[in-house]
């Protein structure tokens, strides 16, 4: 049932960044142009996606102790899973519905041109074990 609702929540969470995609390119972008609009929606996309995944952990791990191996392996695979399904999701989206080249599609991870497409897949990855992390802290 666990990865039922992983796959649902990341389900909500490639709605939420489609959303939040439209609402930059529509909004933000005309305002503050292209490389701008991309920085602070990335930033923002990252900021929800950790509140999301902070909600998940929560609920399906509410006394995670981190010292147990078990729990760090389910959260590492957890981050790793969301990770696969969105470069996934990316790239199959990208290439085969929109009709994107590789070269556009590998554009937005050069870092060295301002791209942060990278930030939300390190969140995925890196966002379960932090959010555990931050729920023990809390009930120390």
């Amino acid at each position: 049932m666990f990865w039922a609702y992983a796959i649902l929540t990341w389900l909500g969470l490639a709605a939420l960044a489609v959303g939040l995609g439209a609402l930059r390119v529509l909004l933000l972008q005309p305002l503050a142009g292209e490389g701008v609009a991309h920085v602070l929606g990335t930033l923002a996309g990252c900021a929800l996606f950790l509140g999301v995944i902070h909600w998940f952990v929560g609920r399906f791990f509410p006394r995670a102790d981190l010292r147990s191996p078990r729990t760090r392996v389910r959260l590492a695979l957890l981050g790793l899973f969301w990770t696969i399904l969105t470069i996934a999701f990316e790239f199959g989206f990208g290439r085969y519905v929109r009709g994107l080249s590789w070269q556009i599609l590998l554009a937005d991870y050069n870092l060295l041109a301002g791209r942060l497409w990278v930030l939300v897949l390190l969140t995925l990855y890196f966002g379960p074990r932090l959010a555990a992390w931050a729920i023990a802290r809390r009930k120390r």
